[in-house]
């Protein structure tokens, strides 16, 4: 009787060490499991800032025109924005500036940017990406720039800093051009790369591009800031358009 009391406890104790080792093991997995997947969510994260988009953590989704990206939503978000501020900076240099060239420039401005809005704000509604319905913080802040600037010193500043923000965005339409995979972003993105083109054109011609400052991304004359991204932003969250 003794020898099977013995057993049993001893079968008992057996068990009870099991079971300890399994939730240690469970709760070490359910801790480390975070830790691994925050990992790949930074590489991803820091694989499309270094192509010049980022990545909403949603994935690809699909839709009636195809797949959609995280690049291809991020992608006419930038569109949405870049329209906000370039907008109004492009009437505000028609009525401002006494260079017959600047004028032209805010034309072409205001004409593409108006047809590129529209056509962001109808992709945004039908592949269901949430889009900002005003400029970002760093966007309003260029835009005071040019509402404080005078004369000379407003002509350059609207040439150069519109320039640049073509410039930033000229490789990121390329790119999703020829890498998605949705009709409805393709068109978005044809369209674009020929407008940034024809914008980048007309700042150009009006002579007043400084070249070499064109990867800086603050005001010209004054160093970059690593955060900056000129043209570009995060989209306000508050009254988005959808």
């Amino acid at each position: 009787m003794r020898s099977v009391i013995g057993r049993s406890v001893a079968s008992g104790r057996t068990i009870g060490t099991v079971l300890v080792i399994g939730a240690l093991a469970a709760t070490l997995t359910a801790l480390l499991l975070p830790v691994h997947l925050f990992g790949a969510g930074q590489a991803v994260n820091t694989a499309a800032a270094a192509q010049g988009w980022e990545d909403d953590g949603r994935g690809t989704v699909s839709t009636p025109y195809g797949p959609l990206t995280a690049m291809d939503r991020d992608f006419v978000r930038k569109v949405r924005l870049a329209g906000l501020w370039e907008l109004p900076a492009g009437r505000q240099a028609q009525e401002r500036s006494s260079r017959e060239e600047v004028r032209v420039a805010g034309e072409h401005l205001v004409e593409g940017h108006t047809e590129l809005d529209q056509m962001a704000i109808d992709a945004g509604r039908t592949l269901g990406v949430e889009l900002a319905n005003q400029p970002s913080e760093q966007q309003q802040q260029w835009l005071a720039q040019m509402d404080a600037a005078q004369g000379d010193e407003y002509d350059r500043l609207f040439a150069n800093l519109l320039r640049r923000a073509h410039g930033k965005v000229f490789s990121l339409v390329a790119q999703v051009r020829a890498r998605s995979r949705n009709s409805m972003v393709r068109n978005l993105a044809t369209r674009a790369n020929d407008i940034v083109l024809d914008h980048i054109t007309v700042l150009e011609d009006t002579g007043l591009v400084d070249f070499e400052s064109l990867d800086s991304d603050g005001p010209p004359g004054q160093p970059a800031t690593p955060s900056q991204v000129v043209g570009l932003g995060r989209p306000e969250r508050a009254g988005a358009v959808r």
